[in-house]
């Protein structure tokens, strides 16, 4: 990264800023020890040179070289001494009050004493960069402080202890092997190659090629748990769009009253969907209207629709299609939708054949007051996207610069695997190409990685990380 220099060592705030019971300042670097001993007081005046790596001392952060007597704050100072440490550096972690005014203060003392402001994610960076981690582990640092759902945060804290870059490895170091056997045949060219050692070379190959798909195959499951899926419920007024999100929801977030036009603007909210993170939003009542307000609210409901990955088509059971349903399904029939035909506690008196007979047949029948059907709800929005449950155990990549590694490295070894079934072999352009996937491979991992994509990399961590 431009300002990363190894010698510096580093501070930074590394809880969030506000107002809180804790806030942490964190160094890292060959003098942390120093500069903490500058600014700290233990209770009983030891030394900081002499605590013990990895243990918890009480005491006080002080300005010596202000000419006020009186302490900035009571602290707990973590001391971490290299190599077992997170970035491998030495690290100090002072556990104060967690205000913004004492927060600064305290850096503004480590950067005084001879500290460097931290860059985004340059402790991370730093762990990457003396072997702790590989790129790949770095990178689910980020996934599990975005987290969305408890079936994200796990396949990231499996990443995060090397599960996918261990596949990963295993295959890159498999692939190895067989580019060195075509680099030797390449290096001895007036020896002729025995159809069943390149039989037995192809073979490898296709299974190298089996595993890589696989890993694709995983890749629309972890986009979707990263990503999510955009939804929208629509609907004209008062047919229950917004009893339907706060049963999604599993409580009472949006205001629902009998009177039509109670929702006047779009509200959002993300739903657990069994892993994936469904961004839900219910919106103003779709209807032909003058009133200002409406129409603005069903402008914005338009705007929701064209950006929506789902939609929720909310009619209501006890009435027959109006002008206005009319209108929403002609709409949306261009994207992903699903019938939801609420009020079925009730009396019954919407013909379904005429919805079926506009092409749509993804219905699910609910009483969102009484959450009658929001299961089968949920399991039908999850089918649409996926054909079957996600397998927590597989090697999920969540990444795309990960996936496109991957998807790279398969392109190239079906190249390989192509030349090497056609008659006219060119081992130099199988080799080419068993070159290009190792090198795909290794990106991911880090081994061969450019400053320019670590800069992209850890630019999006926060500081302190």
């Amino acid at each position: 990264m431009e300002h990363y220099r190894p010698d510096d060592t580093i501070a930074a705030i590394s809880t969030p800023l506000g107002r809180s019971g804790i806030g942490v300042v964190r160094l890292s670097g060959a003098k942390a020890l120093d500069i903490a001993s500058s600014i700290f007081i233990s209770k009983n005046n030891k030394s900081l040179e002499s605590f013990k790596s990895h243990t918890i001392h009480y005491g006080f952060i002080k300005d010596n070289n202000s000419k006020r007597d009186d302490f900035i704050d009571e602290v707990l100072l973590t001391v971490m001494k290299a190599p077992k440490t997170y970035t491998r550096e030495d690290i100090v972690e002072i556990n104060c009050h967690g205000g913004v005014v004492v927060l600064g203060q305290i850096l503004n003392l480590c950067i005084n004493r001879g500290a460097r402001a931290a860059s985004p994610g340059e402790f991370t960076l730093r762990a990457y960069l003396n072997g702790r981690i590989d790129l790949s582990q770095a990178e689910a640092v980020m996934n599990i402080i975005d987290a969305k759902t408890e079936e994200y945060l796990r396949v990231s804290a499996r990443q995060l202890d090397g599960g996918l870059s261990k596949v990963i490895f295993k295959i890159r170091e498999e692939l190895l092997l067989v580019a060195s056997e075509f680099e030797a045949i390449l290096d001895f060219p007036e020896e002729e190659v025995e159809e069943s050692k390149k039989g037995d070379l192809l073979k490898k190959l296709k299974n190298i090629k089996k595993e890589l798909e696989d890993l694709i195959k995983h890749g629309k499951e972890g986009s979707l748990m990263r990503e999510g899926i955009k939804g929208v419920i629509v609907g004209r007024p008062n047919v229950g769009k917004s009893s339907l999100m706060n049963a999604l929801l599993g409580h009472n977030r949006v205001i629902v009253n009998h009177l039509p036009g109670t929702t006047r603007d779009v509200v959002e909210e993300v739903i657990d969907l069994d892993g994936i993170p469904l961004r839900v939003a219910d919106t103003a009542g779709i209807i032909e209207t003058d009133d200002l307000i409406e129409r603005e609210g069903v402008r914005r409901a338009n705007n929701e629709i064209e950006r929506a990955d789902l939609v929720l088509v909310v009619l209501d059971s006890t009435q027959e299609l109006s002008k206005d349903d009319h209108l929403i399904l002609d709409k949306v029939k261009d994207k992903h939708v699903i019938i939801v035909v609420n009020k079925i506690d009730l009396k019954d008196g919407l013909d379904l054949s005429t919805v079926r007979k506009l092409d749509y047949n993804n219905i699910v029948k609910i009483s969102a007051i009484k959450e009658l059907g929001i299961d089968e709800l949920r399991k039908s929005v999850f089918k649409l996207f996926l054909e079957e449950s996600i397998d927590l155990s597989a090697p999920i990549i969540t990444n795309i610069r990960h996936l496109e590694g991957v998807k790279k490295a398969l392109e190239a070894l079906n190249r390989a695997i192509d030349s090497i079934m056609t008659q006219d072999v060119y081992f130099e352009l199988i080799t080419e190409d068993l070159r290009l996937s190792l090198g795909s491979l290794s990106s991911i991992l880090g081994i061969e990685v450019t400053k320019d994509l670590l800069e992209t990399i850890f630019s999006r961590f926060c500081i302190g990380k």
